[in-house]
């Protein structure tokens, strides 16, 4: 008499909001999770609460255990090692599985990583990708190895974000799809059909963005503004400069008209801001030291012509 094989005893190591799909989902197919590696509480707000991460809460709600960790050290290891894992999966959790735990669990480590891998390895695949106009990105499940984001892969989605789609927008697009992938290639390798195949192609970095990277220079074509405010919205947020200070911008799309690049011009529900080429037309705003507001209640308030970029 046969029987069904034993379902993988799974780790599951993930922080941000964009991981949890992926656990609900392992949980939802059956998948005997057996702990949750999260990085510690957070101070958010203006308040500086101490906040557990999206996938501690996540975790909770499920009754899972959870290890807190920032890296996984020694102490770490130890802790995920007595659980007895046969799969590590992993998620966004923003730290580097290294040996002896990448090779402890009897299948090793799977990683889901919001890109089409080679390219934009790294931290800020979806952000990179939109900066660099890619008309085509997706996600992909594959085999950790020490090098960075370079192991076989399992499977991957593709995804054409919309024009006017952000980095949030894609990222919880791909986190919901990606999950379901996840899924899938984790039942493949419980019942031993799972095959990865190595990388093609030419790979490309996608660290991590910095606050500079959300400066937009209005001097360029508005493709390629457009381009890099998608890319950094939300985080780490586009801004332009206003008399020198950081002026944030939260809402732009394609407008139209005739404008010199960073002159400003008021529409119904916004204003234009000028490019080398169309205008951007801004929606909301946040000059330094208030809080963001309406564009064309900002512009409402100026005393005179401003320039943006200046």
């Amino acid at each position: 008499m046969s029987h069904a094989p034993t379902p993988p005893r799974i780790v599951f190591a993930g922080t941000p909001e964009a991981a949890v799909p992926s656990l609900d989902a392992l949980v939802a197919s059956g998948a005997d999770v057996v702990g949750v590696i999260t990085r510690p509480d957070a101070p958010l707000g203006r308040k500086r609460v101490l906040t557990p991460s999206p996938v501690a809460r996540a975790a909770a709600a499920l009754g899972l255990p959870i290890i807190k960790a920032a890296r996984l050290d020694d102490e770490a290891t130890g802790q995920i090692l007595a659980l007895e894992p046969d799969l590590g999966v992993i998620v966004a959790y923003g730290g580097l599985v290294r040996e002896p735990l990448l090779s402890a669990p009897a299948h090793g480590w799977i990683n889901l990583h919001f890109s089409l891998l080679p390219k934009w390895r790294g931290a800020a695949p979806v952000q990179r990708a939109l900066i660099a106009g890619d008309e085509v990105t997706g996600a992909a499940v594959f085999q950790l190895v020490p090098a960075l984001d370079a192991g076989d892969v399992f499977d991957q989605l593709t995804y054409r974000p919309g024009s006017d789609e952000t980095a949030g927008d894609v990222l919880a697009v791909l986190a919901e799809s990606g999950a379901g992938l996840l899924a899938d290639v984790v039942e493949r390798i419980a019942d031993g059909t799972a095959i990865a195949r190595p990388q093609a192609g030419e790979p490309s970095v996608a660290p991590k963005l910095a606050l500079a990277d959300g400066l937009l220079d209005l001097t360029l074509p508005a493709d390629a503004v457009l381009a890099r405010f998608r890319g950094v919205t939300p985080e780490p947020g586009a801004h332009t400069t206003l008399a020198g200070e950081r002026f944030k911008i939260h809402a732009a799309a394609r407008g139209e008209g005739d404008l010199a690049p960073g002159a400003v011009s008021a529409v119904a529900g916004g204003v234009l801001v000028g490019t080398a080429t169309d205008p951007l037309f801004v929606e909301r705003v946040q000059p330094a030291g208030k809080p963001a507001m309406a564009a064309d209640a900002w512009h409402r308030g100026l005393r005179g012509d401003v320039e943006l970029g200046s």
